[in-house]
């Protein structure tokens, strides 16, 4: 697999050898063997399977699937087929109806060779909606009815203008403009180690954290900085901000900076100037939700190990009467040394978690990428005592 981008694969599989279980992005599988023929590939991929039913399939036989075989990017169609065949008579052998197979290129990574295999087990409901007709622009099924034009009718449109300005005091214009400047400060900060960061995460994960990161802090300014021209509050500019991370960064960590930010602009507001106090509640939420949402909690070795710390020792420092620049700084110090701290960690969550022994000694790509931006942040927050 090659990230967009790379000039050189992602990950590497010795000769004559095929990796069992690799992710679509070159997440550790579950071990390796001798590249097999076609029909031991079938093979291993259906006896697989049928060894893990879900609940409520007590056996397969009897039993209608979907069923999917995949190429991941660079086997031919005439292989799929090859093994598709040997597939379709050891389910057929084991009482599975396969219903309405699909075999085909549709999930992929660049030069990734591979296959994978899906099933799943159908009820009426289920079924129905497997075979339903569909036409979009990556998958089509069956025969979609051609949709009416609706009449239109000029004296319904309305002209369009600009966005409304937003409504904000001046205090909280003035918190506004110094998140701004925090979101273009984790911006750099993020380019400058996104190489770095997709090197750490692909110890045990695929390596697009960077990217991943790089997409969403670069999406996240963007939005802001859109808002600020239109009069944003504090709370206006960072729920833009964190609506546009999580829809571009995409993947895990796209939604929890969506929910950090967000959970940070609530207790802001788009009156009241920010105080140590509202902040440090604004991180706390903001810790709170991601745990909530993500299920995570200190020692799996998440970005979880770094933001409750980081959130306790701020508020700590705000019910200490601390003024918020210092009050940050500690906490960023308590945040650089946990991030470091995940070193000595193996995963129990996320895709890391199968290989857990491989990051042991690396940090938490998640965890180190909070501490260089609570870091950058402070930045902004000195600049603008």
């Amino acid at each position: 697999c090659t990230l967009p981008g790379a000039d050189h694969p992602l990950f590497t599989v010795p000769e004559d050898r095929m990796a069992v279980g690799l992710g679509i992005h070159g997440e550790p599988g579950i071990g390796e063997a001798a590249v097999p023929t076609a029909d031991e590939a079938a093979e291993l991929l259906v006896s697989t399977l049928l060894k893990e039913l879900p609940d409520g399939v007590t056996a397969p036989d009897g039993q209608r699937a979907a069923v999917i075989l995949n190429g991941l990017g660079s086997v031919k169609y005439e292989e799929l087929f090859v093994v598709y065949r040997r597939v379709a008579r050891l389910l057929a052998d084991a009482g599975v109806q396969a219903v309405d197979p699909e075999v085909g290129e549709l999930v992929t990574s660049f030069d990734m060779a591979g296959i994978s295999l899906t099933l799943t087990w159908l009820d009426d409901t289920l079924e129905a909606l497997w075979t339903a007709p569909a036409d979009a622009p990556a998958y089509r099924k069956g025969s979609v009815p051609e949709a009416v034009a609706a009449q239109e009718d000029e004296a319904s449109y309305e002209t369009v203008s600009g966005p409304e300005p937003y409504v904000a005091s001046d205090d909280s214009r003035h918190a506004a403009a110094t998140a701004l400047d925090a979101l273009g400060r984790i911006k750099e900060t993020v380019d400058a180690h996104a190489d770095e960061l997709g090197r750490i995460d692909a110890v045990a994960g695929d390596g697009d954290h960077g990217i991943g990161m790089q997409r969403g802090s670069s999406a996240a300014y963007e939005a802001a900085l859109r808002a600020k021209e239109l009069g944003a509050g504090a709370r206006s500019l960072l729920t833009a901000a964190g609506d546009a991370w999580a829809d571009r960064a995409g993947g895990t960590s796209g939604a929890l900076w969506g929910i950090i930010l967000r959970a940070v602009a609530d207790a802001l507001g788009d009156t009241e100037p920010p105080t140590p106090a509202t902040v440090a509640h604004g991180v706390r939420q903001a810790s709170d939700g991601v745990r909530r949402t993500g299920g995570a909690e200190i020692g799996d070795k998440t970005m979880v190990d770094v933001l409750v710390p980081f959130a306790e020792t701020l508020v700590q420092q705000a019910a200490e009467k601390a003024e918020l620049t210092a009050a940050w700084d500690r906490a960023a110090d308590v945040a650089e040394q946990a991030a470091r701290d995940t070193a000595r960690l193996v995963p129990r969550m996320g895709r890391a978690r199968p290989h857990a022994e491989k990051s042991l000694g690396t940090p938490d790509a998640g965890a180190h990428s909070l501490a260089l931006i609570v870091r950058a942040v402070h930045g902004a927050l000195a600049t603008c005592q």
